[in-house]
């Protein structure tokens, strides 16, 4: 059952909302962790999904295999994001695959940890490139051919250190705001042309070995959260799922924080 929206036309069934047969989606760092999941639960929805990756070939081309023999749509795509041309030649890839380029999702990074006072500007340097020039580059490439073909959607993943720091991450901390408000900007400019913009920030995310390479950064995060447990990658893939979605479609400038509820907890 459909209704009626002003200005909006009509209100896909429940059924569709998170329907993504047929459309293309560009998942960015998807070789592992996080933007693997993401870009698995695309696929599950029948998206057809450009797996990028720029060190971890063997996670993206397993990922596209596993996609593939679940009877799904997808590629693999490498660049380095951190150099000038490499997004719009990518986001020109992936268009050129499958005719059609519908979302977004902006999820490589790097995060070393250096002290602040021994941090170096190509330490700064770095960190902003991967985290934050990057995702503009994908953001502007994608955003002219979603803007020509009459809409899309963009996700940008950002972290709960875009609100609040943490020890030796002042540069990756500084590029997650900036991604925060390079957000609210491009949903302003690209609203008009239908494209939507919002971003997730997650929390700390369960990766293999964690608990034993940083047991008491886990147990901290663990304890401040009033919902018990670290994230997990689905629960972000989940979150970027519903923002690119139909369910989405009047949300844009919008951070879906996805934390078990940390940002919430009280600071003392």
């Amino acid at each position: 059952m459909t209704s009626p929206e002003r200005g909006g036309g009509t209100a896909p069934a429940v059924r569709q909302l998170l329907d993504f047969a047929g459309r293309a989606v560009l998942v960015t760092g998807a070789g592992g962790g996080i933007g693997r999941a993401i870009a698995a639960r695309f696929a599950e929805a029948g998206a057809r999904v450009a797996v990028h990756h720029r060190r971890s070939r063997d996670g993206a081309l397993a990922l596209v295999r596993e996609i593939r023999g679940a009877g799904g749509e997808a590629h693999a795509f490498e660049a380095d994001l951190t150099r000038v041309d490499e997004p719009a030649r990518l986001v020109d890839a992936v268009a050129a695959a499958y005719g059609r380029f519908d979302a977004l999702i902006n999820n490589a990074g790097s995060y070393p940890l250096v002290g602040l006072l021994e941090m170096t500007a190509a330490d700064w340097d770095e960190v902003l490139a991967a985290n934050l020039r990057s995702a503009l580059g994908c953001l502007q490439a994608a955003g002219r051919r979603m803007a020509g073909a009459g809409g899309g959607a963009i996700v940008n993943v950002t972290s709960i250190q875009a609100f609040r720091p943490a020890p030796e991450l002042a540069h990756y901390s500084a590029a997650k705001a900036g991604l925060e408000m390079l957000t609210r900007s491009a949903a302003l400019e690209l609203g008009p042309k239908g494209v939507r913009v919002n971003t997730v920030a997650p929390g700390l995310i369960w990766r293999e070995g964690i608990e034993t390479a940083w047991p008491d950064g886990v147990a901290r995060f663990v304890a401040r959260a009033p919902l018990g447990r670290l994230g997990q990658p689905m629960d972000v893939a989940d979150a970027c799922l519903f923002l690119a979605s139909p369910g989405a479609r009047f949300v844009t400038g919008a951070t879906l924080v996805v934390d078990g509820g940390v940002l919430a907890a009280p600071a003392f």
